[in-house]
């Protein structure tokens, strides 16, 4: 798929954390170039920012999943405030998704495997706890570091829904999957399964990604009404809400991986996310997840978001060359 050249220029001023994936993905850069951009997420911008606040102990803000000293009583965790995004896992998370070298982060997996603990019964860091979407950063976390997750891994196995996918409620008794669950932790899973090859994970992995599936990424499967207006609704950071646009970008990774070509039901989903592009190319940031940052990595509510733009161009041209080479073959 072409991108207009005034497009791709907006998309290459930006962060390296960004613009290694525009070279790469899009704008077909050798590697030696993107590689090089993506080296300098460590000593430039966002990156370097988020390293530099990195304790001594490993951790960020004091705290595995909230900040040291966070009262999830308290009025910053009331629904409309939030729950802050500085800790130890939503900041990791950044840097893996941005495409850090763990190599800039030696010595961390040790550190947190001696030093960070679960807010949920002071568990150890490394072994997770009973929340799927945790667990399934924890494990992408862990692979990308080096730690030992081989029991988050199985306990994804052990702990699938009869549906197929997950549900971070299953401790208050949930016994149907959840799209917010399903997805982040398939998204670790995949992350496991390409470092190990763990055919019980891609079992797993494969079910819970036909469990979306089988519902087109946006209806109940029960009425085909859609499932929620979070599904098409689109903002950067994803944080741990669902949306297609973070649904189509895993399932673009698991493809990749498989070495399939689209699975046809995404097509709905699909073209959620046409229809959102603007007519000058880019995808606007609809809101904001509300709650503490260390600082902003995109664009206001409102206004065209360079993120977005990489994700939503990034799948439209996954999905169009594929239907266009079916086509032409």
């Amino acid at each position: 798929m072409a991108i207009d050249g005034a497009l791709l220029d907006w998309l290459l001023d930006t962060d390296p954390a960004l613009r290694w994936q525009v070279e790469r993905d899009l704008a077909g850069a050798p590697p030696q170039v993107w590689q090089a951009t993506r080296a300098r997420i460590a000593t430039e911008g966002f990156g370097a920012r988020l390293l530099a606040l990195q304790d001594a102990d490993g951790q960020w803000a004091g705290g595995a999943y909230f900040p040291a000293g966070f009262d999830v009583d308290g009025p910053e965790a009331a629904a409309d405030a939030g729950q802050p995004w500085t800790a130890t896992t939503w900041t990791l998370n950044a840097l893996r998704e941005w495409g850090l070298d763990a190599s800039a982060l030696a010595g961390t997996a040790q550190a947190l495997a001696a030093h960070s603990r679960w807010e949920y019964d002071d568990l150890p860091y490394w072994g997770g706890e009973v929340d799927c979407c945790i667990n399934g950063y924890t494990l992408a976390n862990g692979v990308w570091l080096g730690a030992d997750v081989t029991g988050i891994a199985r306990w994804f196995v052990e702990h699938r829904l009869p549906d197929g996918g997950w549900n971070c409620e299953w401790v208050a008794g949930a016994t149907r999957s959840s799209f917010h669950s399903t997805l982040n932790s398939l998204r670790g899973l995949l992350d496991f399964e390409v470092a190990t090859g763990d055919p019980d994970v891609r079992i797993a992995r494969r079910g819970g990604e036909e469990y979306l599936l089988e519902r087109r990424l946006l209806r109940r499967r029960s009425t085909g009404e859609p499932v929620g207006p979070w599904a098409t609704r689109f903002a950067y950071p994803f944080r741990w809400p669902y949306s297609a646009l973070k649904a189509l970008e895993h399932f673009r990774a698991a493809a990749q991986h498989d070495g399939v070509a689209p699975d046809p039901r995404l097509a709905d989903a699909v073209e959620v996310v046409r229809a959102a592009r603007r007519a000058d190319g880019t995808w606007l940031q609809e809101h904001r997840y509300p709650g503490r940052a260390w600082f902003e990595v995109d664009a206001p509510p409102g206004e065209p978001s360079p993120w977005l733009t990489l994700y939503g161009t990034r799948v439209l041209a996954w999905w169009d060359d594929a239907h266009d080479d079916a086509v032409g073959g």
